[in-house]
């Protein structure tokens, strides 16, 4: 799914296809409250938390929401992401089971993104 460059990350979820927006935004608001003294951005087209340096980001495709917390992310949390698409800084998480099933996962990663640069 390619958006128009956003402006914000409210911009950003209201380009989103209806069916998938409201998890997206459910996404975003748990990141928000697990990494509340992060600064949220766009950086590289896709809403990024910020805190002396980048700490985590997500971005919506067509059948999956990207999350991108780095290798270091994805390594310590390797043993629970078996059943998902991962690269070395990236996990696939699929839309259908988004908010059901990974939501406390992706909450989890975002508060170990924010520890690890303290």
């Amino acid at each position: 799914m390619k958006l128009a460059k956003p402006m914000d990350v409210d911009e950003y979820i209201a380009a989103l296809p209806v069916h998938i927006r409201q998890d997206v935004q459910t996404v975003r608001q748990n990141i928000k409250i697990a990494i509340p003294d992060a600064m949220e951005k766009i950086s590289w087209d896709m809403p990024t938390y910020w805190k002396g340096r980048n700490l985590i980001h997500f971005a919506a495709h067509k059948n999956h929401l990207g999350v991108y917390p780095g290798a270091e992310a994805v390594a310590y949390f390797a043993p629970r992401l078996a059943k998902l698409k991962i690269s070395k800084g990236a996990i696939q998480f699929p839309y259908q089971e988004l908010v059901s099933k990974h939501l406390p996962l992706i909450t989890e990663i975002a508060t170990w993104c924010a520890i690890s640069v303290e």
